[in-house]
């Protein structure tokens, strides 16, 4: 999840650090915007050599840290 955070820093825009937020904070109340959560689904598939399903391209999969662990830890095993 601390990896998950960082990317969260580098391109979510949030209002306020990921390392503060619960795993199940909604990322969107949180200052999360579509542009952004464009930008951190790259991230996120950069960070963790994943790419993103186009079923998981969604406001749910972004939703909160929980929600983007799941979908990457669906998308490693996917790929095993």
């Amino acid at each position: 999840m601390d990896k998950i955070r960082t990317v969260l820093d580098q391109f979510g825009k949030l209002k306020v650090p990921a390392q503060s937020l619960s795993p199940n904070a909604d990322l969107y109340d949180a200052g999360l915007t579509s542009f952004a959560s464009v930008q951190l689904m790259l991230g996120l598939e950069d960070a963790f050599d994943v790419e993103f399903p186009e079923h998981m391209l969604n406001r749910k999969t972004f939703s909160s840290i929980a929600a983007i662990e799941t979908s990457i830890d669906e998308i490693t095993r996917a790929a095993a």
